[in-house]
């Protein structure tokens, strides 16, 4: 992984405070791979780790996600997530090179399970790439950030690499944004990305 560039990235900040309660963020766009009825919305919350708004996912969908209007080839992205609730999930993830809802990389942290995974989507069908026991209490925020130059890869929960290999199968450039599972209420703060300058 070539650092330096990640660390020349151009950081980008969204921390939902200036987005009106019960909406999403401007240039944002939010719907589920796989159907259902994701619930996505900016609310307060007295926990947040920058006060006073999150943005929260209530629905429920096969995997809910929500993204912005970046174009990121090669870059990093990272949040801040708590998982809250939920029977069969208790997800948060970060996706990346997201073209549409069926196409697009996802590395997600469960609260249940205690792990993190990476994925890649396609053509709506979510496919394995890896996943490792770690350590995801619930009820707590914690930060996961992906690194992506090329077809490397490194997954990180709370300052940990947890995941670092090479996968080839999404190469473009795409948006960035969170993601939940099934019956997850998640929430998300300090969603922070940049585009890694070129070679």
């Amino acid at each position: 992984m070539d650092t330096a560039r990640i660390a020349a990235a151009l950081i980008e900040l969204v921390n939902f405070d200036s987005t009106a309660a019960g909406t999403l963020p401007e240039g944002w766009k939010a719907g589920v791979t796989g159907g259902g009825s994701p619930r996505w919305s900016v609310e307060r919350d007295a926990t947040a780790p920058s006060a006073p708004n999150v943005l929260r996912q209530s629905g429920r969908g096969a995997f809910p996600w929500c993204v912005n209007g970046a174009s990121i080839a090669d870059g990093f992205v990272e949040v801040k997530f708590k998982s809250v609730s939920g029977r069969e999930d208790q997800a948060g993830g970060v996706v990346w090179r997201w073209k549409d809802g069926d196409n697009y990389y996802v590395a997600r942290a469960n609260a249940l399970e205690n792990n993190v995974s990476l994925y890649y989507t396609e053509r709506g069908s979510r496919k394995t790439i890896r996943y490792v026991d770690a350590p995801v209490a619930g009820g707590a925020w914690h930060t996961l950030r992906v690194e992506f130059l090329g077809t490397h890869i490194k997954v990180s929960l709370d300052g940990v690499a947890r995941i670092e290999l090479d996968d080839a199968h999404i190469r473009a450039a795409g948006a960035v944004g969170v993601w939940t599972k099934a019956d997850s209420v998640t929430l998300f703060d300090d969603f922070r990305f940049g585009a890694a300058p070129p070679r």
